[in-house]
């Protein structure tokens, strides 16, 4: 999958970057690679966390599974 982000320099030095995709996926780092790969793990979690929340919201006769094609 692919996400687009916004990174921006924070005031106090570092880079803070979300995902707008996913409302409240943010992450930051002192340097523009650390924030981009701290971002990648952010928007896992994220994707995590809304699969796992669906799953409990469809039920136990429902699951979620990732495929790779």
């Amino acid at each position: 999958m692919n996400f687009k982000v916004v990174l921006q320099e924070a005031e106090e030095g570092g880079y803070i970057v979300s995902c707008p995709a996913l409302p409240g996926c943010h992450s930051q780092g002192d340097s523009m690679d650390e924030a981009l790969e701290n971002i990648k793990e952010a928007i896992a979690g994220c994707l995590e966390s809304l699969a796992e929340e669906r799953t409990r919201l469809l039920g136990a006769s429902e699951r979620i599974v990732e495929v790779t094609v």
